[in-house]
C-alpha cells in the first residue's frame, strides 16, 4: 500500500520525519527522477535519491525489527554526525549499520553528558520526540548559587523565557556544599538548553547537567561514559507502549515484527 514518502524513508530509519521533510522542502529529495514533494506518496518500486545518492528502501514486509540503543554521551561530543571543527560526534561510536542508519532521538548540547536515544526507526523517534506526547525527561544537575524558596517554586510553576513559559516538572534537592549544589530535575519538553536557560533564569549557573532518564529509559548504573548497549526485543516492544495513543499511528504495530 502506497504510504507518503516522509513516512516510508522515516520508517526505513533514513532520518526522523521532520528531517526529512525538512529535506524535502529544501529540495534534496528526488523520486525517479523529478524533487519530491510533501505528501508525494511511494510504494517502493520508485528510485529514490537523497543528495545525489540512490536510497534503498525495504518493503513493510522484509523491513528488519527497528532496534534501539541507550548512549551514554560524554562532554565534548557534538550531536552532528560531522563537525567542521574536528570534534568527536556520538555517531562514531555506535555500531555501523547495512542499509540503513542511526536515528538520534533529540539531542544533547556539547557540554552535556548522559542518556541519548537512537533507533532504526524514525517514525519512532518522530513520536519520541513529538510534544503532544510529553516524555519526561530527567537530569542531575550542579547549580553554581543558592536558590530560595520561592525560587524553586517558580522554577516549577512557571518563567518567562525568549521563546514562551517554561517549568520544571519536579526539582528535588540532592545535597551538595558551599555554593555548589545538585538537584534533580523532570521536564517534560526538548526545547533548547531549556534546562540552563530556566537555571539561568532564577539566578543560577549550570556547572554540570546529566541527563538520567528519557520517558521510561533509565541510564543504565554500570554503563561507561562513550558506550552503548542494544535494548532487548521486550524493552523495545514497552518503548513503543510509552508513546502516547493519539500520536502512535501506524508505529503500534511494528512492535508485533
Amino acid at each position: 500500500m502506497p504510504e507518503r514518502l516522509q513516512k516510508w524513508l522515516a520508517a526505513a530509519g533514513v532520518g526522523s520525519r521532520r528531517e526529512i521533510e525538512d529535506w524535502i522542502v529544501a529540495g534534496r529529495v528526488k523520486v525517479n527522477g523529478k524533487p519530491a514533494v510533501l505528501g508525494q506518496k511511494v510504494s517502493g518500486t520508485e528510485r529514490i535519491v537523497i543528495d545525489g545518492r540512490a536510497i534503498r528502501v525495504a518493503t513493510r514486509r522484509h523491513r528488519p525489527s527497528p532496534r534501539v540503543l541507550l548512549y551514554h554521551k560524554p562532554t565534548g561530543e557534538v550531536c552532528t554526525r560531522s563537525d567542521p571543527e574536528g570534534r568527536p560526534s556520538v555517531f562514531d561510536a555506535l555500531p555501523a549499520l547495512r542499509g540503513g542508519r542511526w536515528v538520534m532521538v533529540g539531542r544533547l548540547d556539547l557540554d552535556t553528558a548522559g542518556l541519548l536515544l537512537f533507533t532504526t526507526d524514525g517514525e519512532l523517534a518522530n513520536a519520541l520526540m513529538h510534544p503532544a506526547g510529553g516524555l519526561e525527561r530527567e537530569y542531575a544537575v550542579r547549580v553554581r548559587g543558592e536558590p530560595d524558596d520561592a525560587s524553586l517554586r517558580l522554577l516549577c510553576t512557571g518563567v518567562a523565557l525568549e521563546d514562551g513559559i517554561g517549568r520544571f516538572g519536579r526539582v528535588q534537592a540532592e545535597g551538595g556544599q558551599g555554593a555548589n549544589r545538585w538537584y534533580r530535575v523532570t521536564v517534560a519538553e526538548g526545547r533548547n538548553r531549556i534546562v540552563r536557560r530556566l537555571w539561568e533564569a532564577v539566578g543560577c549557573q549550570v556547572s554540570r547537567l546529566i541527563r538520567v532518564r528519557f520517558g521510561p529509559l533509565a541510564l543504565p548504573r554500570h554503563l561507561p561514559r562513550g558506550r552503548w548497549r542494544e535494548l532487548g526485543a521486550a524493552e523495545v516492544s514497552a518503548l513503543y507502549d510509552s508513546v502516547t495513543p493519539s500520536i502512535q499511528g501506524d508505529i503500534k504495530t511494528k512492535k508485533k515484527q
